[in-house]
């Protein structure tokens, strides 16, 4: 399939191949994008990252099929002369560019800022200037808290889906005070849109803005000390699952009230090539993508996660599987967080008729899998104490 012969779009056209830079290609969702483009589409890949561990299976050995047609590009967006070269080079630039752990955000607030706004500048500059087409990746966090989170917590309006569902062109962006700063990444994301959105108007940038809801799968983030650095606070199922595989009680964080939704990361790559192949219907939207129907608390995500790894391990519960914390235990001082993050799915049903398709509990096993396989035996050894001879 990967020589794309046949291939059409939404609106039955013959989908030419295209060359595509790719910002932040080695991690998490590139990783996933590359293989979808190299194993289903004709198109080539410009994959710059500063690491590559995630993708290395793409670019060895080279005597797979897709050699041609993925470069890999060792660059820092920050301070690397050959980025507009390469943007100019491609047909397409997908920014994925960016600090998003949560722990990050008011413990490292300049460098959230930095690098989810500042470092993007050149990106959106260089392909509005040369007349390139940009994908660029956001987040749900832009939304912040929802309307229905001011209200009393006994009010009927709290259960009204207009209060909390959250849509693209209608829900405002509700942020905490200054003092807050781990709404630096939320308001930094913001900006970046709306300098995108502002480009689209004044310049003519054909643009997509992808808000993703809480992506999951393999290869997600990093177990402190083993793919990260010991003292890294991953975000939420990483976190949980660092505890599992160490057999800790998973950390609630407020009591783990929040709600949040969870979409398997491979559906979410489905909708991103059909915006990458379906421009006329992508250019110009912003994108909620998530999946509403797996809505859980994080607390109900913990007791899950621990009920689908046991299944996938072997390994029973342990007998105190979590342990509440607070915010500023865990995260430290400045930490606020939004109550629910529910998407809207009207807008990008309508333009690509897409919908996920994949449920938490199935997410789950196919994500917790992967962890134990990958990691069980590395956590192990560096928990086990040597022994005195």
């Amino acid at each position: 399939m990967a020589n794309g012969s046949g291939r059409v779009d939404l609106d039955g056209r013959p989908i030419k191949p295209m060359t595509i830079c790719m910002i932040g290609a080695g991690g998490f969702i590139g990783s996933h994008l590359c293989e979808k483009l190299m194993t289903e589409t004709p198109h080539k890949v410009l994959a710059l990252d500063v690491y590559n561990d995630k993708i290395k299976h793409l670019l060895e050995p080279d005597t797979v099929e897709w050699k041609d047609r993925i470069q890999f590009h060792r660059i820092n967006i920050k301070h690397d002369s050959r980025l507009e070269g390469l943007v100019k080079m491609a047909d397409l630039t997908i920014n994925l560019a960016a600090i998003c752990t949560p722990a990050d955000y008011n413990t490292r607030p300049l460098d959230t800022i930095y690098s989810n706004f500042i470092d993007a500048l050149p990106v959106v500059k260089y392909c509005s200037e040369n007349n390139k087409r940009l994908i660029h990746f956001s987040t749900c966090e832009v939304y912040g808290k929802t309307i229905g989170s001011y209200l009393p917590k006994d009010h009927p309006l709290r259960q009204d889906p207009s209060f909390y569902v959250l849509k693209e062109d209608v829900s405002p962006c509700i942020f905490g005070s200054i003092e807050k700063q781990r709404w630096s990444y939320a308001c930094a994301k913001q900006l970046i849109e709306r300098l995108v959105y502002a480009e689209g108007a004044e310049n003519g940038l054909e643009f997509t803005i992808v808000r993703p809801f809480n992506w999951i799968g393999p290869r997600m983030d990093f177990i402190p000390g083993i793919d990260g650095p010991s003292e890294g606070v991953p975000r939420v199922l990483a976190c949980f699952s660092n505890n599992l595989l160490r057999r800790e009680p998973l950390k609630l964080v407020d009591g783990g009230e929040s709600q949040r939704t969870f979409i398997y990361i491979k559906d979410a790559i489905e909708v991103v090539l059909l915006m990458i192949e379906n421009p006329e219907r992508a250019n110009g939207h912003i994108f909620n993508v998530g999946n509403p129907n797996n809505e859980v608390t994080v607390r109900q995500l913990a007791e899950m996660m621990t009920e689908v790894y046991a299944k996938v391990s072997g390994e029973g519960a342990i007998e105190s599987p979590t342990v509440d914390v607070s915010s500023k235990e865990f995260y430290g001082e400045g930490y606020d967080d939004s109550d629910k993050r529910i998407p809207d799915m009207t807008i990008i049903n309508r333009q690509l008729g897409w919908n996920p398709k994949t449920s938490l509990w199935d997410l789950l096993e196919s994500t917790l899998t992967y962890q134990h396989r990958t990691y069980a035996e590395a956590v192990k050894k560096s928990t086990s104490k040597p022994v005195a001879s």
